[in-house]
């Protein structure tokens, strides 16, 4: 199955403002030239930066999301 496409740079949307916003998406740019939607997420809880999605796979990007979530959860 050879080597999987790296994340190039990613984007996360705007941070909601009201109750009613949509919640901040991840999107990231590959190595392969296409685009995908990682996941998004509550801005309450956890938070990224587009800088650490740079190198990792798409499974690996996901990864981050599930790990920190873990980790708000138990703390």
């Amino acid at each position: 199955m050879g080597e999987q496409p790296k994340i190039l740079s990613a984007t996360i949307s705007a941070m909601p403002k009201s109750l009613f916003d949509p919640m901040p998406r991840v999107t990231a740019a590959f190595d392969d030239g296409t685009e995908k939607f990682l996941f998004e997420y509550y801005p309450d809880e956890i938070s990224f930066s587009p800088e650490e999605f740079v190198g990792l796979t798409y499974n690996e990007a996901r990864n981050r999301k599930f790990v920190k979530d873990r980790a708000y959860v138990q703390s």
